[in-house]
């Protein structure tokens, strides 16, 4: 096993998953949710996340490929769906959006946690390390991150078991707005990407 592959991808997934920052927006989306259902909301979160990244190492550059989609356009169309959790967030409709669907898996896992950075920088990594040892120490470094995004939604869990009702929906509204910049941040980020990239 490759050292310096694990630390790199174990450094690299925790500094963009950003599982501290990640809980707060958890607890908000999950407010509806039982203590047992949010457990299991927090291992789903993690786990597809996880799931999505290692997709991605090993047939990212085929796929994006495929469909003929850049890095930018992905950055772009993940801006947008996080607008619009963000939008529901702000307007109090998330207990709304979780009757519609699972937020364990949208937008936790996509794309908060592995979205477009995670999944660039995944792409980077596996095109860097392509030996065995290489591969070996990208897959722990992308398991033990996991874990720790997994922990952190677990604690927020509990967390958020202890705070009344109107500190959550106070905490929804405000992090309803910082969801917002991030998303339009996402847009800016991936648009600027599609303009450097024509102009040379």
């Amino acid at each position: 096993m490759s050292a310096t592959a694990f630390v790199d991808t174990l450094v690299t997934l925790l500094v963009i998953m950003d599982p501290i920052g990640t809980a707060p927006l958890f607890i908000s989306l999950t407010a509806s949710q039982s203590a047992r259902r949010r457990r299991l909301s927090a291992l789903q979160a993690a786990g597809a996340a996880g799931g999505l990244i290692i997709g991605f190492a090993v047939f990212g550059r085929a796929l994006l490929a495929a469909l003929r989609v850049s890095v930018p356009s992905l950055t772009i169309a993940g801006g947008l769906l996080l607008l619009l959790v963000a939008l529901e967030m702000l307007r109090g409709e998330q207990g709304e959006a979780e009757g519609r669907g699972n937020v364990a898996l949208v937008p936790l896992a996509t794309p908060l946690l592995a979205g477009p950075g995670a999944i660039a920088a995944i792409m980077v990594l596996s095109g860097r390390y392509t030996g065995v040892g290489g591969r070996v120490g990208l897959l722990l470094g992308v398991l033990v991150s996991v874990a720790a995004v997994a922990a952190a939604l677990l604690a927020a869990g509990w967390f958020a078991r202890v705070l009344r009702p109107a500190a959550i929906h106070m905490l929804s509204r405000i992090l309803g707005l910082l969801l917002a910049a991030i998303a339009v941040q996402l847009v800016v980020n991936g648009v600027t990407a599609i303009i450097t990239a024509s102009a040379h």
